[in-house]
């Protein structure tokens, strides 16, 4: 299983296009927020199963502030990151993940691409494509593979 992570798109699409270009197939898209209303075209796009949650610029949007996942044998939460004062720090997103048995948070919020396990829970972070801010400020990506183990194995790449 395939899965495409992206997050902090901002309502533009040319860079979201070119990882649906490159990544295709895929078996299910993960946006972490702040869409501002590009939801219904990235899902028309990505052809597959899509789970979107509202992000801080996401004002008068319907999408949901948070949801639970579940993505082969793994429980996951899906937030934007900003509710848990990501910028400041992973801890209370980890605290919160353990308290509700999660083994994958997917977050965004930061623009700063982010992978690392900690108490066996995985904080995945794409950064963004539209807006990076990161050192070299490349539009960044995430990709979850599920092996016929059904072992997860999460890959961020750049453009």
């Amino acid at each position: 299983m395939k899965i495409l992570i992206v997050s902090d798109t901002h309502g533009i699409h040319e860079y979201f296009k070119e990882v649906i270009r490159l990544t295709s197939p895929i078996d299910m898209l993960i946006h972490c927020g702040d869409t501002e209303g590009g939801e219904d075209y990235m899902r028309s796009l990505a052809g597959c199963r899509s789970e979107f949650i509202a992000g801080n610029n996401d004002f008068f949007s319907n999408l949901p502030r948070e949801a639970n996942l579940t993505i082969g044998k793994y429980k996951a939460m899906l937030v934007h990151g900003h509710d848990y004062g990501i910028s400041m720090g992973y801890e209370p997103l980890l605290e919160e993940a353990l308290s509700r048995e999660a083994d994958i948070v997917f977050f965004g919020h930061t623009h700063r691409p982010f992978l690392m396990q900690q108490k066996g829970v995985w904080l995945v972070n794409p950064g963004s494509l539209s807006f990076p801010r990161q050192e070299g400020r490349r539009p960044s990506f995430c990709i979850m593979d599920i092996d016929r183990f059904g072992e997860a194995h999460f890959t961020i790449s750049y453009l």
